[in-house]
């Protein structure tokens, strides 16, 4: 009977549930999901990770390239995010180019990147306007249910901290650069930024974590990337209801805690893979 419920009236099943200050997989509305992390998982990668929000599975791999410095940065390197979201990992996306949702995600990926002040460019340049680092993060969706861009920071930033590079210097004789493999360096990390997302349900009730079910019937989206410090580093709001700055500040509270707790998992399975080493 329930099941043919959800399957006719969807949105009334979930309120059923929202009613009771539940949801129909057994979280409290303020609740995330169980989150899992792995780093090192892609071994031809100079860094890696995976994370598990509930089913949303995502990887991350990191390719470090020489290049040559952009010309309106000459003492600069970049970071080139790109989000993939292929038929494997839901029937709602489809074989080809990347989609909307995919190239809005990669667009905030990026801009998260430039406004926590992640990573300092400035320390990826080798030598100015000849050689600078690149860093390529795939990050591929491997099954999608729902909050894909707090799987996004989540990975990129485990993926960053457990990348090395080699050391580069240039050969003055030959003008040519020199990486030395068996002297690895990691990459500092200055800001450890964290998303929250949140969708709302009849213009007035909040949720965390939404799957992608939820998604679906929510009349507003919303995500919010705190850093380490409490500070808001970004807010993603793509259309739908208007939210009260009463409720928005809710969000950034919740956005807060969550980013201590990201914050300790990230660092635990960091710790945790150095002492295996």
């Amino acid at each position: 009977m329930a099941a043919g419920f959800k399957t006719a009236e969807p949105l009334e099943y979930h309120r059923s549930f929202l009613k009771e200050n539940c949801r129909p997989d057994g979280r409290e509305l303020g609740e995330f999901r169980p989150t899992t992390l792995n780093i090192s998982s892609v071994s031809t990668a100079d860094g890696s990770a995976l994370v598990k929000i509930g089913n949303t599975t995502v990887i991350c791999g990191i390719k470090a390239e020489l290049t040559t410095p952009p010309s309106d940065a000459p003492n600069r390197g970049y970071i080139v995010p790109n989000v993939d979201l292929p038929p494997l990992c839901s029937s709602k996306f489809r074989p080809g180019p990347p989609g909307e949702q995919a190239q809005a995600a990669s667009q905030f990926i990026a801009d998260v990147i430039e406004s926590s002040d992640l990573i300092n460019m400035e320390e990826l340049c080798i030598e100015k306007s000849k050689l600078c680092w690149v860093l390529y993060c795939d990050i591929m969706c491997l099954d999608y249910d729902g909050n894909l861009l707090d799987a996004c920071i989540i990975v990129l930033l485990a993926a960053l901290k457990n990348a090395q590079l080699p050391e580069v210097t240039i050969n003055k004789e030959t003008d040519l650069a020199e990486a030395d493999i068996q002297k690895k360096q990691p990459l500092k990390i200055n800001r450890l930024p964290v998303g929250s997302s949140f969708a709302v349900f009849d213009d007035s009730i909040i949720i965390v974590d939404p799957t992608a079910e939820e998604e679906s019937l929510s009349t507003a989206l919303l995500t919010v990337v705190t850093d380490e410090e409490d500070r808001l580093c970004a807010v993603h709001k793509p259309g739908g209801t208007s939210l009260s700055g009463e409720k928005l500040q809710h969000c950034i509270n919740r956005a807060i805690t969550r980013n201590k707790e990201i914050s300790k998992l990230v660092d635990k399975v960091t710790e945790s893979t150095k002492t295996a080493k």
